[in-house]
């Protein structure tokens, strides 16, 4: 057992952490407005100035050494107490391309101009506004409670994961040379879900999110009128053979039981119903847990591009490039059972397992970039009565999920569960 596990199943048996936590546990009206102003004020991948900035302002007021605009609008604070393991917090900080529709009285009605300069709504459509919040009073409250730790502690907030490029953008701009932070000896993080009761907390060893790739595609044609296809090549219907076979690659290719998920997000292509036009645009999203799977979803997606283009006479080979990339987030099992531990004893009945889903994060780059463990767990949004009508009536899918709309966490006791999670799993690998 390294000084990491041990700490945390010395400290978690004795109630050592429930105090300290409740002592120190700050005013949690001031978070609940902040939540709600950032819910107001989401900010597109890429483009997280105002809440980068609400942010580093607020770790300066609470004692931390403060370092801005790394990969971008990425904010790290760093606080030095003592000798002792030195262990990273990790928040996500942008918002999505989404028309909120939750008719919450602090609803966002923000428009920015997204990647492409074009002009769309935005909304914290996958709770990365919880994150923040719960961040920022975790760093208050283990700032506060110096006293009963030590070692060096990180909170970092990251932008752009959305795009799935923010952590390593920040790894890229020298988080841990250029700019003088610390190495972690461990990196952590959570994310908010309505699949689990606002209070719920959700951790497992091992494999917990998918690995994504994105892959956008150009598919080339020959162009003219819509009433003469014989003298063409349709690259849309080319291009719909390619999405339908594509589906046939996890159904007839992986092994029964591997993960495997191959979707056509998006599919563009013309501009009047007479004309059948030059080229189409495809564009995928791939994950897996696996990296030999990974590797064969991505080859045989160009194996069959390029047949099907062949098939229909394309005038030249198809464009294929890949965007997008992340890892998949596996938990080191000899940490997560010492944080297990931990969360059992505090949360007691509110603790439970997290159930793998193929959504993908980038969070784990961080730990990669250096060789060391990471542990990321689930924290629960849905309103209980909500979801245990839901889960009577075998109908949990009506609730609204992450990238929707209608996602709207409950605020409380989300909060303070969030930042008591956080809280905990620092004290849990620092020293006492």
């Amino acid at each position: 057992m390294t000084r990491l596990q041990s700490q945390g199943a010395i400290a978690s048996t004795d109630g050592a952490y429930r105090g300290i936590i409740n002592r120190y546990r700050p005013d949690l009206e001031y978070y609940e407005s902040t939540y709600k102003d950032l819910h107001q004020h989401p900010e597109l991948s890429e483009q997280e100035e105002r809440t980068s900035a609400i942010a580093a302002s607020h770790l300066k007021r609470n004692g931390y050494s403060v370092h801005e605009h790394i990969g971008g609008y990425g904010v790290v604070g760093v606080f030095k107490n003592g000798a002792g393991p030195t262990v990273l917090l990790r928040a996500d900080m942008d918002a999505l391309p989404v028309l909120e529709n939750t008719g919450l009285s602090y609803a966002s009605k923000k428009e920015m101009k997204d990647q492409h300069g074009h002009t769309v709504p935005v909304m914290h459509a996958c709770g990365h506004d919880v994150h923040i919040t719960c961040m920022m009073a975790a760093a208050e409250l283990l700032h506060a409670a110096r006293s009963e730790w030590k070692g060096t502690l990180i909170c970092l907030f990251q932008p752009a994961e959305e795009f799935a490029a923010g952590a390593q953008a920040m790894v890229d701009d020298g988080l841990y040379s250029k700019h003088g932070i610390p190495k972690p000896e461990i990196v952590l993080g959570q994310h908010v879900f309505c699949l689990y009761k606002a209070g719920t907390v959700a951790l497992t060893a091992g494999p917990v999110f998918a690995a994504v790739d994105g892959v956008s595609i150009r598919v080339f044609g020959k162009g003219g009128h819509g009433s003469m296809p014989q003298d063409c090549v349709d690259p849309i219907l080319t291009a719909s053979h390619i999405v339908v076979r594509l589906q046939d690659i996890v159904s007839r290719e992986l092994q029964p039981g591997k993960l495997g998920v191959i979707t056509c997000g998006k599919f563009q292509a013309g501009t009047a119903s007479n004309i059948i036009p030059d080229y189409a645009d495809l564009e995928l999203t791939v994950r897996s847990y696996d990296t030999k799977i990974q590797k064969q979803l991505l080859g045989a997606i160009e194996r069959v591009v390029r047949a099907e283009c062949d098939a229909s006479g394309s005038p030249q080979p198809p464009r294929l490039t890949y965007f997008s990339h992340a890892p998949a987030t596996v938990n080191d099992a000899d940490s997560t059972k010492t944080l297990g531990t931990s969360f059992a004893a505090f949360f007691k009945g509110n603790a439970g397992p997290f159930e793998p889903i193929p959504g993908s994060e980038d969070f784990s780059v961080l730990a990669r970039a250096i060789n060391v463990p990471s542990i990321f767990w689930g924290l629960g949004g849905c309103e209980p009565a909500k979801w245990d009508d839901a889960n009577k009536r075998g109908a949990l899918k009506e609730i609204p999920i992450n990238h929707s709309a209608e996602f709207a966490p409950m605020i409380e006791p989300t909060l303070k569960t969030g930042m008591d999670a956080l809280a905990l799993a620092a004290l849990t690998f620092l020293d006492p």
